[in-house]
């Protein structure tokens, strides 16, 4: 696959795309709707597109504080998928 915009060469912005692509059958897996089904989906379509924002820059120093900001952002999309993970497998839903 050719790749045009610079962060599709992140690694972490491929692993983020792959866990959306294994995110996306998840609903029809559940036994009935569940509400954060949608909050594990704008979590995760978030990060793909705050690592997408975070890495344009016109300069190392907005670079870097675009590394520092969006980190911070996705560490915290990170940390409610995985409460919202660990939710699912407490609820024993096949997860």
């Amino acid at each position: 696959m050719n790749r045009v915009f610079d962060h599709e060469k992140l690694e972490v912005y491929q692993a983020a795309l792959a866990f959306l692509v294994w995110l996306e059958p998840l609903p029809r897996k559940l036994p009935k709707p569940i509400a954060f089904y949608d909050q594990l989906d704008r979590a995760s379509t978030s990060i793909v597109l705050n690592l997408a924002e975070g890495n344009v820059s016109e300069n190392k120093v907005d670079l870097g504080m675009a590394i520092c900001y969006f980190s911070f952002v996705i560490r915290n999309l990170i940390l409610n998928l995985l409460d919202a993970l660990l939710l699912l497998r407490r609820l024993a839903v096949g997860f």
